[in-house]
C-alpha cells in the first residue's frame, strides 16, 4: 500500500464548554521537522468535511504546515453523521459565544500536549484561518488571543451586523422565538433560535469587527474572490479599510468557495483553490 505524503489524525473528539463533543482532523508533514500550525474555522452552514477542504489541508501539509480543521460544536453535524445536518436543534442553538468558546477549548487542548499532537507541531507559530462567517469569528478571536501569530480570512463577511438591519424580521423572530432558513443543498429548513440575537446584543462591541481589528496585532491577510455572489469583494475592501496594514489578495473570477462544492468528487484542487493555497502559503511563509 502506497504511503501518504502526509500524516493524518482523523475525527479526534474534544468536548466543548457547552458539553457537546466536536471533532477535528490534523494533517502534518510526513517528515518530522518542526512545522507551524494552521487552525481552520469553517463558516455558516459549513463543516470540516465539506467539499475540498481535505484537499486544501493536504496541500498545506505537503508544503510544510500542520493543518487542523474542526467542527464547531453546534454546527449541526454530529460525530456519527459528520457530513449531514443531523442535529438541527444544535444548529438552532448555536451562537457567537459558543463558537469563540470552542476555539478557546481547542487552544487549551493543544497546549495541554495531547498524545495525538506530534512533537513537530510548533505551537509558538499558530496561524488562524476563517472562511466566510468563520473569517469574522477568526478576527474576533485573534483580537483577544495573543498566541495567534498570523490571521487569514478567506471570503470573509466583514462582520455580523446583518442582524441589526431587518427590524420587521427581528420583531417576528422575537415573537416566534425561531426563524427558519432554507438550505438549498439539502432542502432542509434550518432553525435559528432568538437566543442568537440575544447573545449578539449582550456582547455589543465584542462582536463588531471594526472595533476589534485594531486589537489584532499579528500580520493579517484578506483573500477574496472577485466573483463571489454571496459575500461580494466589497467585504474584503471594508476589512482593509479598518485594518490598512493588512494584505489584500483578490482572486480574479473566484466564487465564495473558490471553485469547490459539496460533495466534491475530484482528487485535484480547483484552480481558484490552488491560487488560494498559494497566496496563503506565500503570506505565512514570511512569518
Amino acid at each position: 500500500m502506497k504511503s501518504l505524503p502526509f500524516r493524518l489524525v482523523k475525527d479526534r473528539l474534544l468536548e466543548s464548554p457547552a458539553g457537546r463533543p466536536f471533532s477535528l482532523d490534523l494533517y502534518t508533514p510526513s517528515e518530522p521537522a518542526s512545522c507551524p500550525l494552521i487552525i481552520f474555522a469553517h463558516g455558516f452552514k459549513g463543516f470540516k468535511d465539506w467539499g475540498q477542504w481535505h484537499l486544501i489541508a493536504e496541500a498545506f501539509a505537503m508544503k510544510g504546515f500542520a493543518f487542523l480543521k474542526f467542527n464547531f460544536s453546534h454546527n449541526g453535524v454530529t460525530p456519527e453523521n459528520p457530513q449531514e445536518f443531523a442535529d438541527l436543534e444544535a444548529f438552532g442553538n448555536n451562537n457567537f459565544s459558543k463558537e469563540l468558546q470552542d476555539l478557546e477549548a481547542l487552544m487549551s487542548a493543544l497546549h495541554d500536549a495531547p498524545d495525538w499532537l506530534p512533537a513537530s507541531v510548533d505551537l509558538s507559530r499558530i496561524a488562524l484561518i476563517g472562511h466566510s462567517r468563520g473569517g469574522a469569528l477568526a478576527i474576533l478571536f485573534a483580537a483577544a488571543e495573543k498566541r495567534i501569530k498570523a490571521l487569514v480570512t478567506w471570503a470573509a463577511v466583514s462582520g455580523v451586523r446583518f442582524l441589526e438591519k431587518r427590524v420587521p424580521w427581528l420583531e417576528q423572530w422575537k415573537q416566534t422565538g425561531v426563524i427558519f432558513i432554507p438550505n438549498a443543498r439539502t432542502n432542509q429548513e434550518m432553525p435559528l433560535y432568538y437566543q442568537l440575537f440575544e447573545d449578539y446584543q449582550q456582547h455589543g462591541a465584542r462582536y463588531k469587527t471594526e472595533s476589534q481589528l485594531p486589537h489584532v496585532h499579528c500580520p493579517m491577510l484578506v483573500v477574496h474572490g472577485t466573483a463571489d455572489p454571496g459575500v461580494p469583494a466589497t467585504h474584503a475592501e471594508q476589512l482593509i479599510s479598518w485594518k490598512p496594514e493588512a494584505q489584500l489578495a483578490l482572486i480574479e473570477g473566484a466564487d465564495h468557495v473558490f471553485g469547490g462544492g459539496h460533495p466534491f468528487e475530484g482528487d485535484k484542487l480547483p484552480l481558484h483553490s490552488e491560487e488560494l493555497v498559494s497566496f496563503t502559503v506565500a503570506f505565512l511563509g514570511k512569518k
